[in-house]
């Protein structure tokens, strides 16, 4: 069935269907080795600032802080992460990534690579590096 083409007019909805897709493929790669965005977010920003504080990481990430605390008592349990307190503030306890968690990591960025490559065939290398960079000065975060 047709989409309205007055729905189709508008860029937004299109990032919106287009996001729907990717995001739900990448979630069903995910979930199939037990993990969700939020794992693959937290393991990011480790990877990529280094330890953190879980409020740090609820405010870099923008989740909820208790939610925070679950995915990284599940990083923890599966051993991608570590928690400890930080000893210049021992109030504060600091999630670091481990080893087992960077190899993680490489799998996760694979398997969204394949999705992206899937929401994205149809358009060919220059496209797709022009498209993300119309996307990178609209992404504000």
């Amino acid at each position: 069935m047709e989409t309205p083409p007055t729905l189709t007019a508008l860029t937004t909805y299109l990032l919106s269907r287009v996001g729907k897709a990717a995001r739900a493929g990448l979630a069903e790669r995910l979930a199939a080795g037990g993990l969700r965005l939020w794992h693959m977010a937290v393991l990011a920003a480790l990877a990529d600032f280094g330890p953190h504080a879980q409020r740090d990481l609820s405010a870099r990430l923008g989740i909820d802080p208790s939610d925070v605390v679950k995915v990284v008592d599940e990083l923890v349990a599966a051993g991608h992460a570590e928690r400890a307190r930080d000893p210049a503030d021992r109030r504060r306890v600091r999630v670091t990534l481990t080893p087992a968690g960077r190899t993680a990591l490489a799998g996760l960025n694979a398997q969204a690579a394949e999705v992206q490559d899937v929401i994205l065939a149809p358009l060919d290398a220059r496209e797709r590096a022009q498209l993300h960079d119309l996307l990178r000065r609209c992404f504000t975060g």
